[in-house]
């Protein structure tokens, strides 16, 4: 997920390539460029290289109320990349990938395209270029990066703009399904949670095929990936992943090493965790989050966990408790639920800036009250104020499933839940620890994916950067990562999930420089929050 270019390659791949208006519209709605194919090609998949990308207006590509504004700025440009449904078969069925392209806004030094995934899975890729261009060129922001790369996001198959989309469930659906709680573990309960669960899957299996469920892991997406790079005239890539990016990083490391020039890693998963001590970390790493804005809560006044640290957590739990019952009123008569309350406290853990925010929506659940923390809850759930929901979540399980090894044993399924509860003791709802198993036990289509080490010969210096209190992607994780790809590590002090591109002078120093001259940081560099 990065590259190698040399700015005056760079500079002349931009002034040579093919570029011709589609013929009857207006030459600057829509130009088609043809700078592939670049670099090795895979037998088979010639035309995929070398395609044509027709760059036109970026509104069409809107998928959400938060993509309007920025997918309307003049300086972003949308397009389709046509790739295998299935890379088996080069010659059967295709699917497009929504791209989207902020251009170098200093042609003269451009360097080449960065490429753009802002995890998930099933985050839009084309949201992150529009939205980090757009943070990055305001007034006392400007990072290099924007100067010198085409900031470009895709939005990985099934995702998004990208056609045909992973969507298991409908709108309503989905209210629904967050007013279920499935907290009984009796033996009723799983019966009831894992009929859903089956339900589910089933959904998936009718409403999106097998087809694409068996071939939207992160095995093909990497493919996709280096269709992209050589479509884009690069013959090396460079590559910014954030969280779940970073195992598309490693993954295209591994597959194309010698495709490489740079390649940022920030919020890593360890590529060798298997998927049940992946959860008990994250868990952990919400704990010590939790921890962390209960400390910072205490110092202000009216704080509605109580006050003292070591009474934080049962008070959470008992502001906690009532919602297991019933609901708290929120606004248009919605109905906050528990299993909403606690998804938007974990959402509040992603940044310090969601500190306040969680607070007030605590006081307000003293009061009976569930506005604030359902804002939390809709933002990580992806449902705008019209109550329409993005298909992120539909896409992180599809992608989950085929990606991680399934645990099926229901007396593994009980002990990994009881393991997680005594990681993050504030997420624990009083019941006894649950066996039900989840969706992707009964998913259709098998695992595509495993963890294990990367065999990466070849590779260049890649640059993980992980976070102390990261609480989605444990610090230990980048260390690992690193270790994995024998590339360099930056660390950062701070509690939030990742961190380079939003204005600590420290990483983004460190991160432009590895971009831009290919220089590392030096060995145990630390940057403070």
């Amino acid at each position: 997920m990065n590259r190698l270019l040399i700015p005056a390659l760079a500079v002349l791949l931009l002034t040579t390539a093919c570029v011709n208006p589609i013929a009857g519209g207006p030459a600057e709605a829509v130009q088609v460029e043809q700078r592939g194919p670049a670099g090795a090609v895979p037998p088979g998949l010639e035309n995929f290289y070398g395609q044509r990308l027709g760059w036109g207006r970026c509104e069409s590509y809107v998928r959400g109320e938060d993509q309007a504004l920025a997918f309307a700025r003049r300086d972003a440009q949308c397009a389709r990349l046509t790739v295998p449904l299935d890379y088996a078969r080069p010659d059967g069925p295709t699917i497009s990938l929504g791209l989207l392209r902020r251009p170098a806004t200093e042609p003269a030094s451009r360097i080449g395209a960065l490429v753009l995934n802002p995890g998930g899975p099933g985050g839009s890729g084309m949201s992150a270029a529009a939205q980090l261009g757009a943070s990055a060129t305001a007034p006392g922001q400007r990072l290099e990066i924007t100067r010198r790369f085409d900031l470009v996001g895709f939005d990985p198959r099934g995702v998004g703009a990208s056609e045909p989309q992973v969507r298991c469930r409908t709108d309503a659906e989905r209210d629904a399904e967050r007013l279920d709680l499935d907290l009984d573990s009796s033996p009723a309960g799983i019966t009831q949670t894992e009929a859903e669960e089956k339900e589910l899957a089933t959904r998936c299996q009718q409403r999106v095929g097998e087809a694409l469920l068996a071939t939207v892991g992160t095995r093909d997406v990497v493919k996709d990936v280096d269709v992209l790079r050589s479509a884009l005239g690069e013959p090396k890539l460079n590559y910014l992943g954030y969280s779940y990016g970073t195992r598309i990083g490693t993954a295209y490391a591994e597959a194309f090493p010698g495709n490489v020039r740079a390649m940022i890693l920030d919020g890593a998963l360890d590529p060798d965790q298997d998927p049940a001590a992946e959860l008990l970390a994250q868990g952990a790493g919400f704990q010590k989050a939790f921890d962390t804005f209960a400390k910072d809560c205490l110092k202000q006044q009216a704080c509605p966990l109580g006050r003292t640290a070591d009474g934080a957590v049962p008070a959470f739990r008992a502001l906690m408790k009532p919602l297991t019952s019933t609901p708290a009123e929120a606004t248009g008569g919605r109905k906050l639920s528990y299993s909403d309350a606690t998804t938007a406290v974990i959402q509040a853990m992603y940044s310090q800036q969601l500190w306040e925010p969680l607070r007030t929506g605590l006081t307000e659940l003293k009061q009976g009250r569930g506005e604030t923390l359902m804002r939390l809850a809709d933002t990580y759930y992806g449902r705008g104020e019209d109550g329409k929901y993005s298909n992120l979540n539909d896409v992180f399980t599809a992608i989950r499933c085929v990606d991680d090894p399934r645990t099926t044993d229901p007396d593994q399924r009980r002990e990994l839940d009881r393991r997680y509860r005594a990681a993050a003791p504030f997420l624990d709802d009083g019941n006894p620890p649950s066996p039900a198993r989840d969706a992707c036990a009964f998913w259709p289509v098998p695992v595509t994916s495993r963890p294990h080490l990367p065999q990466v010969d070849g590779l260049p210096k890649v640059l993980v950067i992980s976070t102390t209190g990261d609480p989605a992607t444990p610090y230990q994780a980048g260390v690992e990562l690193a270790q994995a790809l024998g590339g360099a590590l930056l660390s950062f002090v701070g509690t939030q999930h990742t961190v380079f591109a939003q204005g600590n002078q420290c990483v983004d120093t460190a991160g432009t420089a590895y971009l831009t001259e290919l220089a590392l940081p030096a060995p145990d560099t630390r940057c403070i929050g």
